[in-house]
């Protein structure tokens, strides 16, 4: 599987992420443990998970995630061959909240989520670390100071914003550069080929989804990328049993499923392949985060790197509205 640089650190990271978000709390240990095997078998070295997932489901707490990879890890011992990234700033701040309920981004809160994390995964150190949200009422230097503190302890090798806008990246850049500290080095938001309707509000909470001033900004901005999560809309694509919400009702999403089922039958690929090999070609370094419930499901979705669409294909997938 082809890699690409992020940040300027050295780190290689595979073109596919792993999302890891139901690992352990949806899909049983079993299940979970042959998906990253096989993604390992595959390539794939990136894997993405936070602090608070899957505290919404019956009975769950938020550690799942990080609990069955660090079990994982532990019994594979491949820990270093391994980007490993993870969150903070979702997770409720006591038992039973909700996303209104979510832990400030304040320097102690980093530092202790990022502790409790590492001891969930077994590990001394992440590869990228995650601000999971924009929080408007901590001040932002405060915020960054509190990412470099886990950088300069070696607690985190790089920092990343997700489901922010990238203006707000950018004043973190700023702020970073002016005081020496470790800057952003990832966006991580919501992006597929469809769009939803402009200025339709995602009923998922919390996602906010890429503009185009956020690929913009990756792409003028060396050394970053964007993650793009729920990049296959949770298998809209090529599951008749899920329909789109309302939000993607409209009629740029009829003239764009038109071109793509054009693609599919000039390629051969599924609809997912050609998304992925769509979401792959942008100017702007995009890595589709994507999770499965099974290996087939990840064997379909890692061919879809392998599919190499022509620079006419492209554009008209890219000008379809």
């Amino acid at each position: 599987m082809e890699r690409i640089a992020l940040g300027t650190g050295g780190i290689a990271v595979s073109r596919l992420c792993l999302g890891a978000m139901a690992l352990g709390g949806v899909q049983d240990e079993a299940t979970s443990f042959a998906i990253l095997d096989r993604f390992v078998e595959l390539g794939g070295n990136f894997i993405d998970t936070a602090n608070c997932y899957m505290f919404w489901i019956p009975e769950g707490t938020g550690d799942e995630s990080e609990l069955l990879l660090g079990r994982w890890l532990a019994a594979r011992g491949n820990r270093d061959d391994l980007v490993i990234a993870t969150k903070v700033g979702r997770r409720p701040s006591f038992p039973g909240g909700g996303l209104e309920h979510s832990e400030p981004l304040t320097p102690e809160r980093i530092g202790a989520g990022l502790d409790e994390s590492l001891a969930r995964l077994g590990t001394d150190r992440v590869d990228l670390f995650w601000s999971h949200r924009d929080d408007r009422e901590t001040a932002l230097e405060d915020t960054v100071a509190g990412f470099d503190a886990v950088v300069r302890a070696g607690k985190a090798r790089m920092v990343g914003a997700s489901n922010h806008a990238s203006w707000r990246v950018e004043r973190a850049r700023a702020i970073a550069a002016s005081t020496g500290a470790a800057a952003y080095t990832a966006m991580q938001n919501r992006y597929s080929y469809l769009q939803p309707r402009p200025g339709a509000v995602l009923p998922e909470g919390g996602h906010v989804h890429a503009a185009a001033e956020d690929l913009d900004f990756v792409a003028g901005t060396p050394g970053t990328a964007l993650l793009a999560y729920s990049s296959l809309l949770s298998g809209v694509y090529t599951n008749p049993a899920k329909p789109l919400g309302e939000h993607y009702r409209h009629p740029g999403t009829e003239a764009r499923l038109r071109v793509l089922d054009e693609v599919v039958a000039e390629t051969g690929a599924t609809r997912n392949q050609v998304v992925l090999a769509w979401l792959a070609g942008h100017a702007a370094p995009v890595v589709p985060l994507v999770g499965v419930s099974s290996v087939a499901q990840l064997d379909e979705v890692a061919a879809g790197f392998d599919v190499k669409l022509d620079a006419g294909q492209w554009a008209r997938l890219t000008a379809a509205a």
